[in-house]
């Protein structure tokens, strides 16, 4: 175990916000169902434009890690992704993006979709084998450590955020049956936490202990502190990782979890998991999922996969830092490595070096 002491909340942490949060980050799920105010559909000529871009890249054989946002021009289309930026980071806290160009190879779209995302942030390190682009697929029949993430499983995934300020998801490929996404606001979490239990909503602005797992960055100890409600510079923003939290029980030294803020947490799942409250959808191959980690928590159900690799479901992944996003407080560096947009989230530790790989494993 690393030696090092964990990572205790600076008393400089901001207090608590003691009112209802608004603005279009707060939603209800039903209200949105039948609404396609959240969806944009590529035109043909801007999906052919991405097509251009990709050929371009392939041809010139640079590596896809040294290109920048201008290797990969999208003159017409570039101005609609910073405004579909902005709805994400500013508004109500998800894109779903339909008609994305993945016909061809497998490389082709892979290589769109990195250049899209090069249009949305700076790609992050989504794991401690420092993978850029992430391949969500069920293979956990190839590995032994059962312990692995649960995005290479077919299993059903609780709600969480992702350790970064943005993640996209690309669907190549649907499952046999299940696999739904579900999204639910925390702010509307928070507003509703705050109207039923305030002594919960003060229990989850304090200090919640997080196990770092194999995570650990150099020169820190194996937790550290931070609460799921933070309210920053006029904003809430959210943490909530509820496996990282229980496994800082696990270590002998990291703070104990009160019966209160059990209580709280508990409530959040609760909450996130009402049908009243959360959104569930449905992916179809072309469709790409825009979510902001600090206001939207995420799930997928369990799912039937086929029995041949070529049709099993795949997703690919990036975790992305733009260069436009939230004011973080200090105390999300422990997580975060640092609060400078556009250089901040993903895994960070001692000797990682990055890839893009192009396969699973």
């Amino acid at each position: 175990m690393n030696a090092l002491p964990g990572n205790r909340l600076p008393d400089s942490h901001p207090a608590p916000y003691d009112n209802p949060v608004t603005g279009p980050g707060v939603w209800y799920g039903p209200e949105l169902e039948n609404s396609t105010a959240w969806h944009y559909r590529l035109t043909d000529q801007e999906a052919d434009e991405i097509c251009a871009a990709a050929g371009a890249v392939r041809d010139s054989g640079k590596p896809l890690q040294t290109l920048g946002r201008d290797d990969f021009p999208l003159p017409n289309l570039a101005r609609t992704i910073d405004k579909l930026r902005g709805y994400v980071v500013n508004g109500r806290g998800f894109v779903l993006l339909r008609g994305f160009p993945i016909d061809g190879d497998f490389d082709d779209a892979a290589i769109r979709y990195w250049g899209l995302g090069l249009h949305l942030g700076c790609a992050r390190s989504q794991n401690t084998r420092g993978h850029l682009l992430g391949h969500v697929v069920d293979i956990s029949d190839r590995f032994e450590n059962k312990s692995e993430r649960g995005y290479l499983t077919a299993r059903h995934l609780t709600y969480h955020c992702d350790s970064v300020d943005m993640v996209a998801l690309l669907c190549l490929r649907q499952a046999k049956a299940g696999g739904l996404s579900t999204i639910v606001s925390s702010h509307t979490i928070h507003n509703e936490i705050q109207r039923r239990r305030p002594d919960l909503a003060a229990a989850l602005y304090g200090a919640v202990p997080r196990n770092r797992r194999d995570e650990i960055p150099e020169g820190k100890g194996p937790w550290y502190e931070l609460p799921v409600f933070n309210w920053y510079e006029g904003r809430l923003v959210i943490n909530y990782l509820r496996s990282h939290i229980d496994m800082s029980q696990d270590l002998p030294d990291a703070p104990r979890i009160s019966a209160v803020l059990e209580e709280a947490l508990d409530l959040v799942m609760e909450l996130a998991n009402d049908p009243a409250l959360h959104l569930s959808m449905e992916f179809e191959p072309g469709d790409i999922q825009l979510l902001h980690n600090h206001q939207i928590l995420h799930s997928r159900t369990q799912y039937e996969d086929w029995p041949e690799w070529e049709r099993r479901r795949y997703l690919l992944r990036l975790w992305l830092a733009p260069p436009d996003g939230v004011a973080l407080p200090d105390a999300f560096a422990e997580r975060y490595g640092s609060v400078t947009p556009g250089d901040r989230g993903g895994v960070s530790i001692p000797g990682l070096q990055t890839q893009v790989p192009m396969a699973a494993m």
